[in-house]
């Protein structure tokens, strides 16, 4: 299974300590420089500087170039196989990766225009040709490799890492569900809607680990997060979010704490879980999450699922 398949490599457990510990206090000073500073007009100043689009990459490129980091360091400083990093399964499933990133990406995109047409005051057609493109070819490069870097941080590297540690599936799940909220704490929507988005931030870590365990891979996880941040980039901006993009739409409404905040946790996160679970055959929840590791002779009897 997806922890349970490193118990008897061996690996140092000292290895899996400098990336999330360097990750960490970065975020830790990233947060103590950004207290008391408008984000969002340190953004817009930047734009006003250099445009949307440098912007952008100067955003999302080191979390991008980040994913590399992560990569080269379990290969070959740890020696441990991206494969095992990623899943549980024989190989990486790409049909889950691509059922889950259109699945989401349908959804969010009917909300995003089920809001426009039910509510067009709230939105200005923001289209604008040449710098769209030119943000679509930049933003299908970077947005997949940031989400990435996130996935395989917190979903992979960490969650193996504090799992073979403590010996438990619930404790890493918790962990870097709790951590992966704490990274978005800096983001202008915190400044704007206030604290209780970190409801959502560390709702979706705890969806995204959910969905790790219980499927035993990475793979969904890869293709939800990859979906939620590329579609709705090229759909959607706004002035008070950490991605200001040149999008089809912008929009101009006051975000909601209740609505935007708690209903993809406690409503459609849920929902999704529950198709996942149908659509993979899930079993167990309870020792999956929350279960200490087992390791038998036949891990790799979970690798007949992936044929789903």
């Amino acid at each position: 299974m997806y922890i349970e398949q490193l118990k008897n490599k061996k690996y140092s457990l000292g290895s899996y300590i400098p990336i999330p510990l360097g990750f960490i206090l970065l975020m830790f000073f990233n947060f103590l420089m950004s207290d008391g500073v408008d984000t969002n007009e340190v953004i817009q100043q930047t734009i006003s500087m250099i445009g949307v689009n440098l912007t952008f990459v100067v955003l999302v490129g080191p979390l991008a170039f980040g994913l590399l980091l992560v990569l080269f360091w379990v290969k070959f400083v740890q020696g441990q196989t991206l494969r095992s990093l990623t899943t549980s399964r024989a190989k990486v499933d790409w049909k889950r990766i691509f059922f889950s990133f259109f699945l989401w990406g349908t959804i969010t995109t009917a909300m995003i225009l089920a809001l426009y047409y039910t509510q067009p005051e709230n939105f200005v057609w923001n289209f604008k040709p040449e710098k769209f493109f030119i943000f679509l070819i930049l933003a299908i490069i970077l947005v997949p490799m940031q989400t990435s870097f996130e996935e395989y941080l917190f979903r992979a590297h960490m969650m193996q890492g504090i799992g073979l540690a403590t010996n438990s599936r619930l404790i890493p799940l918790i962990v870097t569900s709790v951590l992966f909220g704490l990274m978005h704490i800096a983001n202008p929507e915190v400044g704007k809607i206030g604290y209780i988005i970190m409801v959502y931030y560390i709702g979706t870590g705890f969806f995204l680990g959910i969905m790790t365990l219980m499927d035993e891979g990475l793979e969904l996880a890869l293709g939800f997060h990859a979906a939620n941040n590329l579609v709705g980039a090229l759909l959607l901006t706004a002035d008070w979010t950490a991605f200001q993009t040149n999008s089809i739409f912008k929009d101009l409404s006051e975000p909601s704490a209740g609505f935007d905040v708690l209903t993809p946790v406690f409503v459609i996160f849920p929902i999704l879980l529950f198709i996942f679970s149908k659509m993979y055959n899930w079993k167990n929840w309870k020792e999956k999450l929350t279960g200490k590791l087992i390791v038998t002779n036949e891990i790799d009897t979970v690798e007949n699922d992936s044929k789903l």
